[in-house]
């Protein structure tokens, strides 16, 4: 048996009890139901100003791709929250309620919102204003996101450029200022990280691979567990030429151009980038939070739409129905025994 719990909107006519009540019917789908296969609460849905039959069928298809809709970004919302809490679980079940409760609190105790969604305004504009609000809700997540995810890389690249090898990180700590020649028309200083099991390579081939290299111009700046750090000095008409020969031989040649107080630039970029990326962090969670209780929201309201619109269709003028939601683990038998009752229209939402 599965342990993800199904919901199921179920509508029936009141004509299902003897005395045409809808507290009857309900307790008629309860009696259907039994404690065996669910549990059902009352899902109260207000009647709405009815267009054509046309317009109505129609309405009928949009709820359809609206549902389908909220469905996905309700996902996607989720997603992001679980990507900006690292895939913690518990954080994540907490960061998924509705109104500041769990989800399955609100489904349980639903009521329309007539102070948001007016109930006398015409369907279509109601589904207007649904559809507005779940677009608006992806599209705000979706920058938000894409602003956490671009300041998270710049951060990830600076402290890369800090902890990496000397191939990849920051020089500015690293490298003497003596040993880099400034102010000269014709020679260059060149930074080259070597894999440390090529040095003996290097040492032996680096004046010949380019023209006009400065003989026993190397100087070791620094090693680490990977690569030694060389200092190289070349005429600057054959630069290109050298460090085109350096990959080729398997050495990373280092841009690197002298900057006076280059140190605390970088450590002041580093703090501020950090700052920023904890600053976007907690947006984007606030900003996930919120979405993730909206979007469930407004996809609990379509769906009422969506049961409402399919009734008027299924039933017919005047209304008179109940509609229940069931709570259960097999969906495929709740809806067995709901045949029972005439195969009445029914809408599902998974938990």
């Amino acid at each position: 048996m599965s342990k993800t719990t199904k919901y199921l909107l179920v509508s029936l006519p009141a004509s299902i009890s003897p005395a045409n009540d809808h507290d009857e019917a309900l307790t008629t789908l309860r009696s259907a139901v039994t404690v065996d296969y669910g549990t059902v609460f009352p899902f109260p849905i207000p009647e709405f100003k009815i267009g054509t039959l046309d317009a109505l069928v129609q309405q009928a298809d949009d709820l359809a791709k609206l549902e389908a809709a909220c469905e996905g970004v309700v996902a996607k919302v989720g997603d992001s929250l679980k990507t900006i809490l690292e895939g913690d679980e518990e954080k994540l079940s907490q960061s998924k309620t509705v109104n500041d409760k769990p989800a399955e609190q609100y489904l349980k105790s639903f009521r329309w919102n007539k102070v948001k969604y007016r109930a006398d305004k015409p369907l279509g504009e109601i589904i207007d204003t649904l559809q507005k609000e779940v677009t608006s809700i992806d599209n705000q997540v979706k920058d938000k996101y894409n602003s956490y995810n671009q300041v998270k890389t710049n951060l990830t690249q600076l402290q890369r450029r800090q902890t990496g090898n000397l191939a990849t990180k920051a020089l500015t700590s690293i490298v003497p200022p003596s040993l880099i020649i400034r102010d000269s028309d014709y020679l260059e200083t060149h930074l080259v990280a070597v894999p440390r099991a090529i040095t003996k390579d290097f040492l032996r081939t680096y004046e010949t691979i380019a023209p006009m290299v400065v003989p026993r111009s190397a100087v070791e700046v620094a090693a680490d567990d990977e690569f030694t750090l060389y200092a190289v000095t070349t005429f600057k008409k054959h630069s290109q030429e050298f460090v085109h020969k350096c990959r080729e031989s398997k050495w990373t040649p280092r841009d690197f151009r002298y900057k006076e107080g280059g140190k605390e630039e970088e450590r002041k970029e580093l703090e501020k980038v950090s700052k920023d990326e904890r600053r976007i962090w907690e947006q984007a969670l606030r900003l996930g939070r919120t979405a993730w209780g909206e979007a469930v929201m407004a996809w609990m309201h379509v769906l009422a739409l969506r049961v409402f619109v399919e009734t008027v269709l299924r039933y017919g003028l005047p209304l008179n129905f109940v509609c229940g939601l069931v709570r259960g683990q097999e969906r495929k038998n709740h809806e067995g025994r709901l045949v029972d009752l005439g195969g009445h229209a029914s809408r599902r939402a998974d938990g």
